[in-house]
């Protein structure tokens, strides 16, 4: 992990006691956890296995100099997180990202999200990201109106993409562009 991620914590709240910081390996548990009450929930993301904190920490320790987590802290405890990825290795793709956001149940409808978001695109331009999609499970009309509040748009839906819980999903495909972003061509 390099010094700059090390280093990003954000107090972008002055109204709550939410603290958005890059991610430790202590907080493992934690995001596996989160991650897990939206499997059973069945509505922001495909997955239909649990996964443990080891689990977390080899996904984590996969990741590029342009790819990382942050979590929403309150008093101490972990409530949501978030991931910026790759949207793909393809070289071409260098310029996009994938970016999603989860939070406990308990603690959603309390505006935290759009703080989580807020620090993740502002990530994002520190990565040098021109693209950013975000992929929300069709039935997920919370999600999709958020990601428009910060100025995504709908570019597609994926039919049947996905099949779970006894039925098909559909996929939302969302995107948002960064105008003001160059293209990162470091190795070009």
């Amino acid at each position: 992990m390099s010094t700059k991620q090390e280093n990003f914590c954000a107090d972008l709240s002055e109204d709550t006691n939410i603290l958005v910081r890059q991610y430790k390996d202590t907080d493992f548990q934690a995001i596996a956890s989160i991650y897990n009450e939206s499997i059973v929930a069945g509505n922001s993301t495909m997955d239909c296995q649990f996964y443990t904190a080891e689990d977390m920490e080899v996904l984590a320790n996969k990741f590029g100099d342009r790819e990382t987590i942050l979590v929403a802290e309150r008093e101490s405890c972990v409530i949501g997180w978030g991931v910026i990825k790759r949207y793909s290795p393809r070289l071409g793709y260098r310029v996009c990202c994938e970016i999603s956001i989860y939070f406990s149940l308990a603690e959603t409808g309390k505006g935290y999200g759009s703080i989580l978001q807020t620090a993740l695109l502002k990530k994002v331009e520190e990565f040098c990201y021109h693209h950013v999609v975000a992929k929300i499970l069709a039935c997920n009309q919370g999600s999709i109106d958020f990601h428009k509040r910060f100025g995504f748009e709908v570019v597609g839906v994926q039919k049947e993409i996905g099949f779970f819980k006894g039925r098909w999903h559909d996929m939302v495909i969302m995107q948002l562009v960064l105008s003001h972003i160059l293209p990162y061509c470091p190795e070009l």
